[in-house]
């Protein structure tokens, strides 16, 4: 089994979307993430991880989804199905509960919050890319949700633009099981250098 290590300087760990609408009982998109986020503990391996990489001094960025306001989406030519069910469900609402950070991830002092994406990637049309390099980050580790859309849009994009990716399969959540599936056994391969789970994640983090 390969070794993976990562250094607290060269480090990151991305944590995609924290919103209550995807993390809090309430949210608007947490009923339909709640049996694949239960079964595989994902707000306790969030903590745990959050805690883990605060200890290590690796930073952490926050890649956050555009959150709608009205208008949003209304007159554009191409919105993608996606973005129609956000301006239907207004998902992540600006200046709303939904689209507030989940109290137990939201920013703390010296975390770096991305400008928001509007689709899938975080890396497309935002300043996730000039933060990382200008933090000297090599290798990036993903969590938040979810596993099979803004997460694998963004953490594939980081590999084509030459960082180390790492997936944490339990630190993440999609609509079932066979979207987890397909996240981190069939797709995950093809570009990720690491797919580990939680405990083998903070085993490998150095030590504060």
């Amino acid at each position: 089994m390969t070794r993976h290590t990562y250094d607290k300087a060269t480090t990151a760990l991305l944590f995609v979307d924290p919103y209550n609408d995807f993390l809090s009982e309430g949210g608007k998109i947490w009923p339909r993430v709640k049996e694949v986020a239960t079964e595989v503990g994902l707000l306790d391996n969030l903590r745990a991880i959050s805690r883990a990489v605060r200890r290590a001094g690796i930073r952490i960025f926050i890649v956050p989804h555009r959150r709608w306001e009205p208008g949003d989406y209304e007159t554009w030519h191409h919105p993608s199905p996606t973005q129609l069910a956000i301006m239907k469900r207004h998902s992540f609402a600006r200046g709303e509960w939904g689209g507030d950070w989940h109290p137990d991830f939201a920013p703390q002092d010296g975390d770096i919050i991305i400008k928001e994406h509007w689709s899938s990637s975080g890396f497309a049309n935002t300043d996730l890319d000039l933060q990382l390099k200008q933090h000297g980050i090599s290798h990036v580790i993903f969590v938040g949700l979810l596993a099979n859309t803004c997460t694998e849009t963004t953490a594939r994009y980081a590999q084509e633009l030459g960082y180390h990716v790492t997936l944490v399969r339990d630190a993440t959540a999609a609509f079932s099981k066979e979207m987890m599936h397909a996240a981190h056994d069939l797709n995950g391969p093809t570009y990720a250098h690491a797919i580990l789970n939680t405990s083998e994640l903070i085993a490998a983090l150095p030590s504060a």
